[in-house]
C-alpha cells in the first residue's frame, strides 16, 4: 500500500512540474525570425561574418546571436532582439528594430540565399549552394 501511495505521489509531482514548465514556456513568445551569429563590431566594420554557431570575427570580437529581419539586394538586416520582440524593422525609423535596438546591416555578397522571393520567411543564408527549408534552390548573391 505504501508503494502505491509513493508511486501516485511521484506521478502527481511529475505531472504538476511538467504542467508548470509548459505554462512558463508558453509565456515567452518566440520570434519566428531565423537566428544567426553575426559580428557585432558595428555597421562601419567590414567583417560581414555570419554563422549558425557562436565564434569570433576577423576583428577578434565575439559574434552575437541576432535575428534576421530581412534580405534586400546584397545586404541582410539583423537585430539583437530578446524574447518578446516582434523582430521587424521599425516603421518610423528603419535603422532600428521593433524593440528599439539598432539594425545591423551585413553584406552577403558571395553567399547563398533562398530563392523563394521577398515574402519568403525561410531566411536561409549559406556559404555553400544547396536547398532552402522550403525546398527551393539557394541562389548566389552577386
Amino acid at each position: 500500500m505504501k508503494k502505491v501511495i509513493l508511486v501516485m505521489a511521484g506521478l502527481l509531482l511529475l505531472f504538476a512540474t511538467t504542467g508548470f514548465a509548459a505554462e512558463k514556456a508558453a509565456e515567452k513568445p518566440k520570434s519566428k525570425a531565423p537566428t544567426y551569429y553575426v559580428c557585432a563590431c558595428g555597421n562601419d566594420c567590414d567583417c560581414n561574418r555570419i554563422s549558425t554557431k557562436p565564434g569570433k570575427c576577423k576583428c577578434k570580437k565575439k559574434m552575437e546571436k541576432m535575428h534576421l529581419l530581412g534580405i534586400e539586394g546584397d545586404s541582410a538586416s539583423f537585430c539583437e532582439c530578446k524574447s518578446g520582440c516582434d523582430c521587424t524593422i521599425n516603421k518610423d525609423d528603419p535603422t532600428k528594430c521593433g524593440c528599439g535596438k539598432p539594425v545591423r546591416k551585413v553584406s552577403i555578397k558571395g553567399k547563398y540565399v533562398c530563392s523563394c522571393g521577398p515574402d519568403c520567411a525561410c531566411g536561409k543564408i549559406s556559404d555553400k549552394p544547396g536547398k532552402c527549408g522550403c525546398g527551393k534552390e539557394l541562389k548566389k548573391v552577386e
